[in-house]
């Protein structure tokens, strides 16, 4: 009967199962979930339906937001940020979760927008995440063909850019209150910029003291750079030598292997007076640093490793110097350097006669 058919039904099952080759010559064999026998003779001449579309006039089988996720995260799965990968997508399966690809249009978004801003996040907050969907489905379009287009996605509007930094004096007093291994490492990332993982993960034998550059293989973009080591990099190695035969900073003679905004670092912000801050924004500090010291942006940008400009302008707002010059041109003291233009009544042309509106 099933043979004929292409549903039956099992004695220990109360629901119709399916058992047939669909018209792409797939076997399919499993419940339908029903046991109304029109609702699945309905669902088995849809899904034969669907399959004849896809093998004689090239429609695209539907495919879930699921298993997108699935293969998105396959090709993620390298990443260095690959848990802030998984994260997003577990914040997205309430939304999206239940969905196909097809079925993801603006009204969707919106609601993923409206919703998150309605837990109280920042518009940056729900930026990564539409940015995330995006990416998923432009690589589903372009990729893997499994859909031929997909909603347009902005992203969100008022995005404050965070600009925290430290003074010098504020510096000081953080490296005063930190534990010694830690003091050291706050040291060498304001003295270099380079990131927590690259000074975590930094070896002896990638260090040269006598030309003073240090090699980095684990940066965020995956491309290997050097970089130039100032007095207080060195004197900071030199203090770090003899401690481990391969990592440069450790804890306790071993690598230091977990996230460096632990409990040492927040006692040690409490006891400076310093708040909202993380070991990030050591690097935000030494760039400020930088440029107001009159290093150029593009020195900076290949000071930091940066790929592009755009992740260094953000800091020319704090070098003013080759403004200096053109800001002095008006001051009181330097004279009248004002060209005085004449003054020319506004006229207003009536029957083709001026007529002087000034009077």
């Amino acid at each position: 009967m099933a043979r004929e058919t292409g549903i039956y039904r099992r004695p220990n099952s109360r629901f119709w199962w399916i058992d047939t080759v669909l018209p792409n010559g797939k076997r399919l064999r499993g419940s339908s979930r029903t046991e109304d026998r029109s609702q699945a003779e309905a669902y088995l001449a849809k899904l034969r339906h669907e399959a004849f579309q896809e093998t004689y006039l090239g429609v695209k089988p539907k495919r879930s937001w699921q298993e997108a996720v699935v293969r998105y995260l396959a090709v993620k799965a390298n990443l260095r940020s690959f848990k802030d990968v998984q994260r997003i997508m577990r914040k997205l399966d309430p939304y999206l979760g239940n969905l196909m690809l097809h079925q993801i249009n603006g009204d969707v978004i919106w609601s993923v927008i409206q919703g998150e801003l309605g837990k109280g996040n920042m518009p940056a907050t729900v930026n990564r995440y539409l940015a995330s969907i995006r990416a998923l489905l432009r690589m589903a379009r372009d990729e893997w063909q499994w859909i031929d287009n997909f909603p347009k996605i902005r992203l969100l509007g008022g995005e404050v850019e965070r600009d925290r930094w430290l003074t010098r004096e504020e510096a000081d007093r953080l490296i005063a209150v930190c534990a010694p291994h830690l003091a050291a490492l706050v040291r060498f990332a304001l003295a270099t910029g380079c990131r927590a993982s690259e000074i975590r993960g930094l070896e002896w034998d990638r260090v040269d003291v006598l030309r003073r550059t240090a090699w980095l293989n684990q940066t965020k973009n995956g491309t290997p750079r050097g970089v130039p080591l100032n007095r207080d990099a060195v004197v900071v190695l030199e203090e770090q030598r003899g401690k481990h035969p391969r990592f440069c900073f450790t804890y306790r003679d071993k690598p230091i292997r977990w996230e460096l905004c632990n409990d040492a670092w927040h006692h040690a912000l409490e006891k400076a007076g310093i708040q909202d801050f993380r070991f990030h924004d050591l690097r935000h500090t030494w760039a400020s640093w930088h440029r107001q010291a009159g290093t150029s942006c593009d020195e900076l940008k290949d000071l930091g490793g940066w790929k592009s400009r755009v992740m260094v302008d953000r800091y020319a707002k704090f070098a003013t110097d080759n403004l200096a010059v053109a800001a002095a041109r008006i001051e009181s003291r330097t004279g009248n350097n004002v060209v005085q233009f004449p003054h020319i009544p506004h006229t207003e042309k009536k029957n083709g006669l001026g007529v002087n509106l000034s009077r």
